[in-house]
């Protein structure tokens, strides 16, 4: 019987990803037929069907999707196997994180300062997403870390605490966000569902008594505070955010009592995972309880 190989299991990886041979053989730089020969001796390998083929494409079989996992902790491990076996202590190379859009435009700037001045060898890149996406960025290795929004309740994570903000509901001047059976409902300006500030807010308003009425999603913070300026909803972000925007006349803030207007940033990582060189000094350039690599 014809073994496995890693090249079959990549080109499975990508097929799967992808659900399609045609994209999958452009992403490869490969042509089609190569694509699907792999595909087929791996599927010989293992005596099952690993996709479903169709006029459009391919889907996963339930094979198939149990697959997918392990080949991803394949990948992973060989990518960190090759970041071992390159990385001899010197905080150099890449280094991709994750952030919410808040931290990153309001808080990372003196952090990423300090940090590129002290290991100017480090290609640093950041990428801004919601809450959940950032989370299951990590795990998947697709960022090496990624500042959030508390709480955190994932035993795959290692976190320390980062910032302290206080939330506040937002609202057009002059107005105010009424509670009770007076006014059940309400138009929210959000991001897009995996928001942490979102999330909060939908909690704040159910136990307020105010439903949603709708939500209209927008894809920055200054989209969504103009839109809240000109009376079309409110929204829940850090004051820090609203007090630093142009449209902070037109706007009227509400706290929150208790742990409703508090919240944490956190730095996480996957636990267990090698750190490189470059993840270990930006750690500790955050939580000075880590161990600092020689700059």
């Amino acid at each position: 019987m014809r073994l496995m190989n890693s090249t079959d299991l990549r080109y499975f990886a990508v097929v799967a990803r992808l659900g399609a041979m045609s994209r999958a053989a452009a992403e490869l730089n490969t042509v089609q037929s190569n694509v699907t020969a792999r595909i087929r001796q791996l599927e010989a390998s293992l005596g099952v069907e690993l996709f479903l083929r169709e006029s459009r494409g391919v889907s996963l079989t339930d094979a198939g999707r149990r697959l997918v996992p392990i080949v991803q902790s394949m990948e992973r491990l060989m990518d960190e196997a090759k970041g071992a076996v390159r990385d001899d202590g010197r905080p150099r190379g890449p280094l991709v994180l994750g952030s919410l859009e808040t931290t990153a435009a309001y808080r990372l700037a003196p952090i990423v300062i300090e940090f590129s001045a002290n290991f100017p060898e480090v290609d640093l890149a950041i990428k801004t997403g919601t809450n959940d996406v950032l989370l299951n960025d990590v795990i998947d290795g697709r960022v090496d870390g990624a500042f959030v929004a508390s709480p955190l309740d994932r035993s795959d994570l290692e976190s320390c605490v980062v910032f302290a903000e206080e939330l506040v509901v937002v609202s057009q001047a002059g107005t105010s966000l009424a509670v009770g059976p007076a006014s059940p409902r309400t138009t929210i300006v959000v991001k897009g569902t995996g928001c942490s500030y979102r999330q909060r807010l939908e909690e704040i308003l159910l136990d307020e008594g105010v439903g949603v009425l709708r939500r209209i999603e927008l894809g920055s913070l200054d989209a969504i505070l103009s839109c809240v300026a000109a009376g079309l909803g409110v929204t829940l972000l850090p004051r820090s955010v609203v007090d630093s925007s142009r449209e902070r006349p037109k706007l009227d803030l509400r706290t929150l009592p208790g742990h409703k207007g508090r919240v944490q940033t956190l730095f996480v990582c996957r636990k267990g995972a090698r750190k490189s060189s470059p993840l270990r000094a930006f750690q500790q350039s955050v939580d000075p309880r880590a161990t600092r690599p020689t700059a």
